[in-house]
């Protein structure tokens, strides 16, 4: 499954991205302040997890707040790390003078 295929819906009272994948909810909590979106946690059922999904629901959702034109504070471990190995791609979306 790529990243085009996940469907991410944006739960505002939750505060927090998510899909479901295989009738299993995953994920990725967050607080925004003014033009900056913190992504503070990950979360994604075990099973999920072993079958490579989790790349693709970071990707689906940083696609989504690229979208919205919004910067991203990644601090999850997890979407941090995702963000460092594909810098190229995500760098824009940091904010100024943030390196990962």
């Amino acid at each position: 499954m790529n990243a085009e295929e996940i469907i991410i819906t944006d739960n505002e009272f939750l505060r927090q991205f998510e899909t479901t994948i295989n009738d299993q909810l995953a994920t990725i909590e967050y607080s925004q302040q003014e033009r900056k979106i913190f992504l503070t946690r990950v979360f994604m059922p075990e099973p999920l997890k072993e079958q490579g999904y989790m790349d693709a629901f970071i990707e689906a959702v940083l696609e989504e707040i690229k979208d919205r034109n919004t910067r991203v504070m990644p601090t999850s471990p997890d979407i941090a790390k995702f963000m460092r190995k594909n810098r190229r791609k995500y760098k824009d979306l940091l904010p100024v003078g943030i390196n990962i």
